[in-house]
């Protein structure tokens, strides 16, 4: 059970109300902080780990904190010239920083350290990651080309840094919309109307549909006539054309640092610190497991056909194909017939307040954590929560987190964990306590009902809990190993490890109640739930194959001028089996894949990559074990959480599991049992 707190949390609080001034100033002063270390650091003589390589440590100690809240509030402030000035203090910080991994004169005595093998070999595992990871930091920014080139190298990754910023603002702040009548969203329910903004024009109510989940997904799947679908896929697609252009201009970029830095490949430069090591590797896992799906596929794709076949026929229409705007809605009535299940039905035990405390419990039990709800907390809109993280047993602290579930104009309109403050070591032995929040875009409360999630939503808050009590759990003595210095293709596997226990029927009756009775979850309901776990599976790692091949297309070639939009398009419609029309084909549809600036180039793949690891986690341990197994937590939050980014994945897991993990949990989890 969640306690609540009347007080201020335990801990150094974090600052999250700023003006664009504050927010420059803060910016100026972390820079102008990390120059002055620097130099420290090239003025040294006779340099040592200490003075040398944790001086460098310890200054992201100390600044990671500031740093990450005013880079934060461009996903979340209401205030526009906020979120601009947190963009700019991004760039800025960023291309400082860039520059500073440059600088030959502190690479010179870092070298020097990195250079004596019995030094090294005299430090503790972690210091000697530290020192590894500083010397390829060094390597893979240039350090070792001629000063000409690496000129070269920062102008291109500060152009790519001011590329990547302004692709990501535009997603956030331009989002479609449509107004709709309610004949024309026929098939939705009450609620989706309720609370709505309307225009009236011509005697006609119509109301306002938008890109934001909540508003867009509900539609796809439930609206019954096809013209509306269509309108709203192309609606979609049409968003921020001007991130088109953009994108064309990164992976040139990209493939132009690769190539100064001596791969042949931005795919190849991006993978050599993944446990995929190689293109190749990561080509022929999605290859390999597209041919698996396709037999699953076929009859997926024969079932919806079949479905609107039928649908065509009774409105006497004529009968032209499968579209993308057609996934969503006939997956979903293949769902309702095949199980009598009803998305509607479901979403009534699943009130959002109900749900979170389920989870938070869940995460409780699991981890052997407590949780604190604060009352009245210093955060950046009144929907935030914050929590406090101590151990179960004892009393001691181990950070907060903070929830904003909710969708707003100008707010990050996906989900995501965003770090605030890694745990460290202070100077005086003492712990520097982890601050991380959670972004979502749920349904909000409406005048009749309170936020009800679809299970889709349930996984997903279980899922972007896993990357939470990442961070909040990793152990480390610097910063440099926080959550985001996890090899890529791993740091999915936590979040998604706590998935499956939104599968489990005793675990969705604990919290499951519907909103208005209190009733528990139905047994029958839940087997029927349980039962559609993998309906619609094939299709949609397809959808999944689909973006991992697309980004590699993108980033695995050596051709510059690759037609970004094409491309997305073409391939698509190979992968997926379901043709765009003319909603899509030649659009932006690539223009909203978040993911390709923001640190998943050449990396989304790592999706299907870590469910092979952590559908072996639950099968292996928390499903044999049990999953209220105390030690089994316990071992987990010993073996992969803790050592956050300081240990190879591989390591970790053979340390929880016994042995090298394998892959027939993961095929047994999407219908492909072997």
């Amino acid at each position: 059970m969640v306690v609540h707190l009347q007080r201020a949390a335990k801990g150094a609080a974090l600052a999250f109300r700023r003006t664009p001034a504050e927010i420059a100033a803060a910016a100026s002063a972390l820079i102008h902080r990390e120059r002055q270390a620097h130099d420290e650091v090239a003025a040294q003589r006779s340099p040592t780990f200490a003075n040398t390589i944790a001086r460098l440590a310890r200054l992201e100690n100390d600044t990671n904190a500031e740093s990450s809240v005013i880079t934060f509030l461009q996903n979340v402030d209401t205030d526009k010239h906020v979120r601009d000035a947190s963009s700019a203090a991004e760039q800025a910080l960023r291309t400082s920083r860039m520059a500073l991994l440059m600088r030959e004169d502190v690479y010179r005595p870092v070298k020097a350290v990195l250079d004596d093998a019995a030094a090294l070999a005299a430090l503790d595992p972690e210091d000697r990651a530290l020192a590894e990871k500083m010397a390829r930091e060094y390597r893979r920014n240039g350090l070792g080309l001629d000063a000409d080139t690496r000129k070269e190298l920062e102008r291109i990754r500060t152009r790519l840094i001011a590329v990547g910023i302004e692709f990501s603002r535009n997603i956030n702040e331009n989002d479609g919309r449509l107004l709709l009548s309610r004949a024309e969203l026929d098939g939705l329910p009450d609620d989706y109307f309720s609370g709505r903004p309307t225009e009236t024009a011509d005697g006609v109510e119509r109301f306002a549909v938008t890109t934001k989940y909540p508003d867009l997904v509900p539609a796809m799947q439930l609206a019954r006539r096809e013209d509306t679908r269509r309108r709203l896929q192309a609606m979609t697609e049409s968003r921020c054309p001007e991130n088109i252009p953009l994108l064309q201009e990164a992976v040139r970029l990209r493939l132009a640092a690769a190539r100064l830095l001596g791969y042949e490949t931005h795919a190849q430069f991006v993978l050599e610190d993944n446990m995929a090591r190689r293109p190749e590797a990561v080509l022929e896992f999605q290859h390999g497991l597209r041919e698996q799906l396709g037999p699953l596929a076929d009859k997926e794709l024969g079932e919806m056909e079949a479905l609107k076949r039928a649908d065509k026929e009774a409105a006497g229409e004529p009968y032209e194909g499968l579209f993308q705007w057609d996934a969503r809605y006939y997956a979903n009535l293949v769902k309702e017939r095949r199980h009598s299940l009803s998305e509607e039905e479901v979403k009534q035990y699943f009130p959002v307040a109900q749900v979170t405390r389920g989870v938070l419990d869940i995460y409780q039990e699991t981890l052997g954590l407590r949780f604190v709800r604060v009352d009245g907390p210093a955060v950046w809109h009144p929907d935030v929560e914050m929590y406090e993280v101590w151990e179960a047993a004892g009393d001691a602290f181990v950070g907060h987190f903070y929830l904003d579930l909710f969708p707003r104009d100008g707010k990050y309109n996906h989900a995501c964990v965003c770090p605030l403050r890694a745990g460290c070591e202070r100077p005086d032995g003492s712990r520097e306590y982890p601050a991380a929040a959670m972004l979502a875009n749920f349904p909000k409360p409406t005048p009749a009902a309170p936020a009800l999630l679809t299970h889709d939503d349930v996984i997903t808050l279980l899922h972007e809990f896993g990357h939470v009590f990442h961070h909040l759990c990793a152990r480390t003595r610097w910063a440099h190993f926080a959550l985001d210095s996890v090899q890529m293709d791993f740091v999915e596997a936590p979040s998604q490890l706590l998935e499956n226990w939104g599968w489990e029927p005793a675990v969705l009756r604990r919290f499951a109640v519907h909103h208005k009775t209190g009733e528990p979850i139905p047994e029958d309901l839940v087997a029927r739930l349980v039962a559609a776990k993998n309906e619609g599976s094939g299709l949609f790692n397809l959808r999944q194959i689909f973006f991992g091949l697309y980004d590699m297309a993108l980033h695995s070639t050596r051709d510059p001028d690759v037609d970004v939009a094409a491309r997305f398009s073409e391939l698509r419609e190979q992968i997926t089996r379901l043709s765009a029309g003319g909603a899509g084909a030649g659009s932006g549809g690539a223009a909203t894949f978040g993911h390709l600036l923001g640190g998943y180039d050449a990396q989304y793949y790592v999706y299907l990559w870590a469910k092979v690891f952590s559908a072996d986690m639950f099968a292996s341990r928390f499903k044999r074990d049990g999953l209220g197994c105390a030690q089994t937590g316990l071992d987990y939050r010993r073996e992969v959480l803790a050592p956050g980014g300081s240990r190879d994945a591989m390591a970790s897991m053979e340390r929880f599991l016994g042995r090298r993990p394998d892959h027939r949990a993961f095929l047994e989890s999407i219908g492909l049992a072997q």
